[in-house]
């Protein structure tokens, strides 16, 4: 597996990433998250992402890593997160994030953090971090130099799904690395807007999140494309459409063609891949290991996000391909 330096971290981390949402109960616990990060471990995978609110993520991982063989060339770089905990979750409050760092220590057996970040402060009202929102000031500035500082924690990052707020607070110079999810795959780059140039200009690692949409783009939906969904706008139809085309064209499955899309650009040092199985893990490995995509690849891809390159005002984050009876916000029972 092929590395890059992490920004100004320096931290060598592979292409591929671990997401560890289903390295949890939400996926198949212990035993298979054992399996889960054996095999990415064994493919040379050296990077993983979990949070506090990922379930007992960070608790499953802990676990799993007094199983798992790890060379000593290759230790696992972690990265975890402040936002959620303890409940009620009070960013203004010291104590309590001081708490909520030493509580993933201990989950994670850990005597350091390798990356810790801000878990979707950019996110409008939903939680208040900032006693200074414009100078990015807060208790949680303090808190993470002072960690910093101890050798609790080596570096600092934010992850996020806003391209405008999150390049606000990266240009702030706190922090080291950004997380950025929802925000860059074949079909939607806001990150190129304003994330990834503040990442150039600070010099910050950025890691990507969501480069498959949350399963939107893991597959084809050719069926349900065409049956054309009322959440689904027309120039939106047409372009998944031609993607399609594009697919039987270059006779590549869409996960792959999105995971070597997201690598083709140098700017980004790791994508997250949240692996159900240690099967999934092998897949994305073999896909990554292919390399960044063609220039005339990468040049159709770019006439295709052309036609839609907005979000129309009504389609969801999360694309519904496999909810057959959404029908817009608000109405996805309606009549069952």
């Amino acid at each position: 597996m092929r590395k890059r330096t992490l920004g100004r971290t320096g931290l060598e981390v592979s292409e591929l990433a671990i997401g560890g949402l289903f390295t949890s109960d939400f996926g198949g616990g212990v035993a298979e998250s054992t399996r889960i990060v054996q095999q990415a471990v064994d493919l040379g995978i050296n990077y993983i992402d979990t949070a506090p609110r990922y379930g007992n993520s960070e608790e499953t991982l802990g676990q799993v890593f007094t199983q798992v063989q790890v060379p000593e060339n290759q230790p696992i770089i972690i990265s975890t997160k402040l936002g959620g905990r303890p409940e009620p979750f009070d960013p203004q409050d010291r104590d309590g994030l001081i708490w909520s760092v030493e509580e993933s220590l201990k989950l994670l057996k850990r005597d350091e953090i390798d990356i810790l970040m801000l878990h979707e402060p950019d996110r409008p009202q939903q939680f208040n971090w900032w006693t200074d929102p414009f100078a990015v000031a807060g208790p949680v500035i303090e808190v993470l130099e002072e960690l910093k500082e101890d050798g609790v924690v080596r570096f600092t990052g934010l992850g996020g799904t806003t391209a405008t707020q999150m390049a606000h607070l990266m240009r702030s110079g706190h922090f080291d690395v950004v997380l950025t999810a929802f925000n860059y795959n074949i079909l939607y780059r806001d990150a190129e807007q304003d994330v990834l140039p503040a990442a150039k200009e600070q010099n910050m690692g950025v890691v990507v999140g969501s480069a498959l949409g949350q399963g939107g783009l893991s597959r084809r939906y050719d069926e349900i494309v065409r049956s054309k969904p009322p959440w689904l706008a027309r120039p939106r139809q047409q372009q998944f459409l031609e993607l399609y085309a594009l697919l039987d064209e270059i006779e590549m499955d869409m996960a792959e063609l999105c995971l070597r899309f997201v690598i083709s650009n140098e700017q980004v040092h790791s994508v997250l891949a949240g692996a159900k199985s240690a099967e999934q893990v092998e897949q994305g490995a073999c896909m990554i290991n292919r390399g960044p995509l063609p220039p005339d690849v990468l040049g159709r891809l770019n006439e295709i996000f052309a036609m839609c390159p907005l979000r129309p005002f009504e389609e969801p984050m999360i694309l519904p391909f496999r909810n057959p009876n959404y029908f817009g916000p608000g109405m996805a029972n309606h009549g069952d």
